[in-house]
């Protein structure tokens, strides 16, 4: 499983609609490239469960078709890739196929490439919430590689010798192996290493292990570098097994545990989830940028929220566009019925959204549906309350913690815990930034927290058209809404009966109970009343 750092809730820094949909089915599509022998030439998607149904909607099939050309989830090509691969001559071709139950996963996608030698590769792959992906299936064998490290593929014979000789090739150029895993069918025949490694694989180093007679061909998957390897902060060698044992007495399981940790050093919870980043990535060799990527991010929320506002630009559906602008408009004329923070939080929010829809960049917190709530309630604050960009981004490490500790426990993704998994996670997580900006005890900040996740608890995920769009943006705005409520009665001093865990626990369980027609797959609830399906019919007629 894997560990779950900043950058995991608060990102990925991404082109919208859909941190699962679109970012996270980029990522299959571009761990798929790089099993490939050679440039791709044809690509064949065929789409399982949630993506056959909203594949288009939520821009997957640009997604797709972007990371098998290589684009990064924040390139704004994303949104053009079909030319781009007309223009490189890369063929493609998608094959929903609703009826299937060959899989797991709720979003899973298989993935057939033809590259420039003839070869063929056979993936499949699970885009598993927050843009994170997996692959568990390829060329019919069963694996696991999740592209967190750099990912080393080998395909060999199962024979006695082989994996020696990896790790000996590995070691003599000083690359350590985090993980090692051998997937195969049957004893002595086709069979495939994974290695995750703790440093980036040279082209050397995988032409040395392709000398060996059993190996077929060798394959290496970059890691989404998240650090700068090899060096302390002040370029002093990291002590990775001493930083290793630091960052397992950082690794909070339970919000009870991150209290715990707080109580006894006298720490906020923005303190407290920084202090693990920063062992987290000593334990992998590496040393933390958080203050540097948390600037960025603020910088990306930023933008998403005024951008709209001022150029409003139609989505990608038309279902959106210019609502932040004339909510601005409202606010101007003194005749709103709201506060001006609670004003101004609705209004950004309903931006990002804006700027998702219409495949913007935004920064998925903790997912693309959910975007909004987050930068909606920081920028507010920070301009009715006069904030730094330094305070923000103390709330948006609090906010993180809150995340994480969703991810860990529960789910964050509409497809497996409806819209309650996704704007409530981000509700909660704003909620307690906002505590902590106000002078909250982390206490406080997880009553915050939970007081969101209870408000929005049974919230189902019911896109029109499969789009991340109505009802997505309005519920966004009241999401901010509700995060500031939320910190407002726990500032107070109001406890809870049941405590933060507990609550996560019972979310989760409230999704495990929703059908799938609730589930992000436009079946149900919203997106399956008169209305919405003959917005869906004229949307065929006109296509």
């Amino acid at each position: 499983m894997k560990t779950l750092g900043l950058r995991d809730i608060i990102g990925p820094i991404m082109v919208g609609p859909s941190s699962s949909h679109t970012a996270g089915a980029l990522r299959i599509a571009l761990m798929a490239r790089n099993l490939c022998g050679s440039a791709p030439q044809k690509a064949v998607f065929r789409l399982l469960g949630s993506f056959a149904h909203t594949y288009q909607g939520h821009g997957t099939d640009k997604a797709l078709v972007a990371g098998m050309l290589g684009f990064a989830a924040d390139d704004l090509r994303v949104r053009d890739s079909f030319r781009w691969a007309s223009a490189k001559g890369l063929a493609f071709s998608f094959t929903p196929d609703p009826q299937a139950d060959d899989f797991a996963h709720p979003n899973t996608i298989d993935v057939t490439v033809t590259d420039e030698s003839g070869c063929t590769v056979c993936v499949r792959g699970e885009s598993i919430g927050g843009g994170a992906a997996v692959i568990t299936r390829l060329d019919g064998i069963d694996v696991h590689i999740t592209g967190e490290h750099t990912s080393v593929v080998v395909r060999q014979r199962d024979e006695a010798g082989v994996l020696a000789h990896i790790a000996r090739c590995l070691s003599d150029e000083g690359v350590n192996i985090a993980t090692t895993r051998m997937f195969r069918e049957r004893r002595g025949q086709v069979a495939y290493t994974v290695l995750e490694c703790d440093q980036r694989v040279s082209d050397k180093v995988r032409r040395a292990i392709a000398k060996h007679p059993g190996i077929f061909d060798v394959r290496v998957i970059p890691a989404d570098s998240t650090a700068s390897e090899g060096e302390g902060a002040k370029g002093c060698p990291i002590d990775e097994e001493q930083a290793l044992i630091s960052f397992e007495a950082l690794d909070f399981a339970s919000g009870k545990e991150l209290l715990n940790w707080c109580d006894a050093h006298d720490s906020a919870i923005s303190q407290a989830f920084c202090a693990r980043e920063e062992a987290l990535c000593a334990s992998q060799g590496c040393t933390a940028d958080t203050q540097e990527y948390l600037k960025r991010a603020l910088d990306v929320m930023r933008a998403s929220t005024l951008r709209p506002i001022e150029e409003p630009a139609e989505s990608m559906g038309g279902l959106l566009g210019s609502e932040a602008q004339r909510m601005r408009t409202f606010h101007a004329s003194g005749r709103s019925v709201c506060g001006d923070l609670t004003a101004k939080a609705a209004t950004y929010a309903m931006a990002v959204l804006e700027t998702n829809a219409s495949m913007g960049r935004i920064v998925a917190a903790p997912t693309a549906g959910s975007a909004g709530v987050v930068p909606g309630v920081l920028m507010a604050l920070g301009e009715e309350h006069g904030f730094t960009d330094e305070d923000l981004a103390r709330g948006l490490s609090c906010a993180a913690a809150v995340g994480y500790l969703i991810t860990r426990n529960a789910t964050v993704s509409g497809a497996e815990g409806g819209c309650q998994a996704e704007v409530g996670a981000a509700c909660a997580m704003a909620a307690a930034a906002t505590c902590e900006l106000a002078g909250g005890t982390p206490v406080q900040c997880l009553n915050a927290a939970a007081n969101a996740l209870t408000s929005l608890m049974g919230l189902v995920c019911d896109p029109v058209a499969g789009l991340v769009e109505v009802p997505c943006q309005k519920r966004n705005a009241a999401g901010a809404a509700v995060a500031l409520v939320s910190a407002e009665i726990a500032l107070a001093g109001i406890g809870n009966l049941v405590d933060f865990d507990q609550t996560v626990d019972a979310m989760y369980a409230v999704g495990k109970s929703l059908p799938f027609e609730l589930r992000e797959s436009a079946l149900g609830g919203l997106a399956a009343t008169p209305a919405a399906c003959a917005y869906c019919e004229s949307c065929m007629s006109r296509s």
